[in-house]
C-alpha cells in the first residue's frame, strides 16, 4: 500500500537476508510492486528495464511527531554485515563511513574474514579526512605528552611528546631481511619480478593484549605519520618505514572512534571509564594527530533504561564531534569539548550520526505501538543539532547504514520480511531515486550488524559514489576461483548504467574515488599477488596501478579481517583485529604489510 506523502520510504523489495549476500533491490518508496527484475546482463551491459518513477519526497519539519518519546529503541537490521569487499566513495572533504572516505588513503576492510562479531569489541572503521587514512596494527613503547595534567579538563593520558629514537628490532621487517618479521636471511623482495611492486615493510605486533585480543580503530595519516588506536593507546608511526614516532597511552581501553578526524587533524576518541566488564564507554579524549598531544577530555552523561543498552558511536563534521547511542545523543565542540547540544526533549531521538561534509542523523520516532517502528533520516546543523530537513521511512523500515554522505545514499532494512532497500536523497531531503538491483547479489561489508552494540552508522565498503553515480560490488560467483562485477547506478534514476568484470578467477573491491575514478583492490590468491587498480566512471576494464609480488602472495592473504588502504602511491594491508592463543604467538603475529613502486 502506498504510504502518505509524509511517510514515503523504501517499500517492498527483497534486498537480502542475514544469511545470504544481499540480493536484488526493492521498489522505490511508496510505489506499487515492480515487475520481476531482469536477469543480470553480461559485463559492461546494464540490466534492462527502468524502475517505476518514484514520487518526490518533501522534507519533514523538525524531528518528527509531537508525541512524547516512547520506550522504543532503534533496532537496525542485521543484514548489512555480509562478508566481502570493502570500498569507499567520493573525493572531497572528509569521507565517512557511509562508504566514503573522501580523502586519499581511506582504509577498507577486505573480503576475507567477513564482518566482525559485534559482541567482540567495536567494529573496525574506515577513515577519511583532510588527512589521508590507513589501517595499521602494531604496538609501541614510545610515549607522547598528553598536555597539562594540572588542568582538570585535560587528559590524564601519560607520556612524553618528544619524538623517540627509532624503534628497535622486533617490530618491522623493511623488506631486506633486517627486521624480525621473517627470518634474517629472507629478503621479502628477493623473488620480485619486473613490473611488480616492492614490499616496503612488514610489521608484527608487540603489544601485550588481553586473552581475547583487540580491535583496531583508525588509522589516520597526517603528513608522514600513520596513526592508529588499539587497546590502551593511540600511536603514531612513520609511513615510510613503519617505525614508531609517538604514543599516547591510557589506563583503560579505547572503545570508540570516528571514521575521520577533522580537517586539521584533530580527533576525539572514546575511552572506557574504568576496567572490567562493567566499565562504560563514556570518556571522550581529544588528540592532535599532527603532534601526538592529548587535549581536553569530557564525560558523556550515562543513559538509563533503554538508553543504557547501547555503546556510543562517534562522528565528526566541521568543528563538532557527536556521541550517540540508543535514545541518547550529544554534540561537543572539537575546540574545547564544551557540549553544544543534547538529545531532543521529545519526538524522534537520534541514535547514530554519519559525519563528513554534512552531519546526517538516523533517528527512531515514537509510535505508541511497540510492534510498529518509525525511523527517519535528517541532515542536522553541527552547531545546534537541529534538523535542516527530515525524511521519514515507511513504518517498520529501519535506517541501517549511510553508504555515502554527499551524495546521500542510504541503506534501509525491514527485518521481519528480510527486505533491503538502497535509496538516494537530494541535498534538500527529497527522494532522488531508489536503486534497481535486479537479481544481482551484492557483497557489502559493514564491519558488524547492530548499531546498538556500537557499530557506526558509517563505514560500509564494497561501495563508492561520486556526484552522479553509485558503485557497488557483486558477490563472487564462487568462493574459490570466482569472479565478480562492479555495477554503476545512475543516482537520478536508480537504473544500472554499466557493469565491469574483474576478469576470470579475480574479484575486485571498490575502496573509494581517486581522481575521478573508482579505486579498487584486486584480491590475490595463494599463488598470485593482489593489485591496486582504478575503474573509469564510464566503465571498461580495471587499470592496474600496483601489482603486488607473487612471491609474497601467501603473506598478503594471511591477514585476519584484512583492512586495505592506498595513499601517496603506497598500499597497506592490515589485520583488523590482533589476537593469538599465547603471548609468544601474539608477538609474532603479522599485522601490516606495505607495498610501493
Amino acid at each position: 500500500m502506498t504510504q502518505p506523502p509524509s511517510q514515503q520510504p523504501p517499500q517492498g523489495g527483497g534486498f537480502g537476508s542475514p544469511q545470504d549476500p544481499q540480493q536484488g533491490f526493492p521498489q522505490p518508496p511508496g510505489q506499487p510492486p515492480v515487475p520481476p527484475a531482469q536477469p543480470p546482463m553480461p559485463p559492461s551491459q546494464p540490466p534492462a528495464g527502468p524502475p517505476p518513477a518514484a514520487p518526490p519526497q518533501g522534507p519533514q519539519p523538525g524531528y518528527g511527531y509531537p508525541q512524547q518519546p516512547g520506550p522504543y529503541a532503534p533496532q537496525p537490521g542485521p543484514y548489512g554485515a555480509q562478508p566481502g569487499p570493502y570500498g569507499q566513495p567520493q573525493p572531497g572533504a572528509y569521507g565517512g563511513y557511509p562508504g566514503q572516505p573522501q580523502y586519499p588513503g581511506a582504509p577498507a576492510p577486505g573480503p576475507a574474514g567477513g564482518g566482525r562479531n559485534p559482541f567482540k569489541g567495536k567494529p573496525g572503521v574506515i577513515i577519511g579526512a583532510a588527512v589521508a587514512a590507513l589501517l595499521v596494527i602494531g604496538g609501541g613503547t614510545w610515549f607522547a605528552v598528553s598536555g597539562d595534567d594540572t588542568d582538570p579538563k585535560k587528559s590524564d593520558a601519560k607520556g612524553s611528546s618528544a619524538a623517540p629514537a627509532p624503534t628497535g628490532s622486533g617490530e618491522v621487517d623493511q623488506g631486506d631481511g633486517s627486521g624480525d618479521g621473517r627470518d634474517a636471511g629472507d629478503d621479502l623482495n628477493a623473488g620480485r619480478k619486473d613490473g611488480e611492486a616492492k614490499v616496503a615493510w612488514l610489521g608484527t605486533n608487540d603489544v601485550d593484549l588481553p586473552r581475547n585480543g583487540a580491535d583496531v580503530y583508525g588509522p589516520w595519516v597526517v603528513g608522514d605519520t600513520l596513526v592508529k588506536a588499539m587497546y590502551k593507546s593511540v600511536t603514531g608511526y612513520s609511513v615510510a618505514d613503519g617505525k614508531k614516532k609517538w604514543e599516547v597511552p591510557f589506563t583503560t581501553e579505547v572503545c570508540a572512534a570516528p571514521v575521520a578526524p577533522a580537517a586539521d587533524g584533530t580527533l576525539v576518541i572514546g575511552v572506557k571509564d574504568g576496567n572490567g566488564d562493567r566499565a562504560d564507554c563514556l570518556q571522550l579524549q581529544q588528540i592532535d594527530l599532527k603532534t601526538g598531544k592529548a587535549g581536553w577530555k569530557q564525560t558523556i552523561a550515562k543513559g538509563t533504561g533503554f538508553s543504557a543498552l547501547s555503546d556510543v558511536t562517534l562522528a565528526i563534521s566541521g568543528t563538532t564531534v557527536t556521541a550517540a547511542g540508543t535514545n541518547n545523543s550529544y554534540g561537543y565542540s572539537l575546540t574545547d569539548g564544551k557540549q553544544l547540544f543534547g538529545k531532543p526533549s521529545g519526538g524522534c531521538q537520534p541514535y547514530a550520526f554519519a559525519g563528513g561534509p554534512k552531519l546526517i542523523a538516523a533517528a527512531s520516532c515514537p509510535t505508541g505501538d511497540y510492534e510498529k517502528q518509525q525511523h527517519q533520516i535528517s541532515e542536522v546543523d553541527p552547531a545546534t543539532g537541529k534538523p535542516k530537513w527530515s525524511y521519514k521511512l515507511a513504518p517498520n523500515w529501519e535506517v541501517d547504514k549511510v553508504y555515502s554522505v554527499s551524495p546521500l545514499v542510504v541503506s534501509a532494512t525491514q527485518r521481519k520480511e528480510k527486505k533491503w532497500s538502497v535509496f538516494a536523497l537530494t541535498d534538500t531531503g527529497k527522494l532522488r531515486s531508489t536503486l534497481d538491483g535486479g537479481k544481482d547479489k551484492f557483497e557489502i561489508n559493514c564491519g558488524g550488524s547492530f548499531i546498538v552494540f556500537g557499530q557506526n552508522l558509517e563505514g560500509c565498503v564494497g561501495v563508492a559514489a561520486d556526484a552522479s553515480t553509485f558503485y557497488m560490488a557483486t558477490a563472487p560467483t564462487s568462493v574459490t576461483d570466482g569472479t565478480n562485477d562492479v555495477v554503476a547506478f545512475d543516482l537520478d534514476t536508480g537504473k544500472p548504467k554499466w557493469r565491469s568484470s574483474a576478469g576470470p578467477k579475480k574479484t575486485m573491491t571498490p575502496l573509494r574515488m581517486e581522481g575521478g575514478n573508482v579505486l579498487l583492490y584486486m584480491e590475490g590468491s595463494w599463488d598470485r599477488g593482489g593489485a591496486v587498480a582504478t575503474l573509469a566512471p564510464t566503465g571498461g576494464k580495471p587499470a592496474v596501478l600496483l601489482q603486488h609480488p607473487q612471491s609474497t602472495a601467501q603473506i598478503e592473504r594471511s591477514f585476519f579481517d584484512a583492512q586495505y588502504a592506498y595513499a601517496d602511491g603506497r598500499f597497506f594491508i592490515v589485520s583488523g583485529r590482533v589476537s593469538a592463543s599465547n603471548d609468544e604467538q601474539e608477538k609474532q603475529t603479522k599485522t601490516m604489510m606495505a607495498f610501493s613502486k
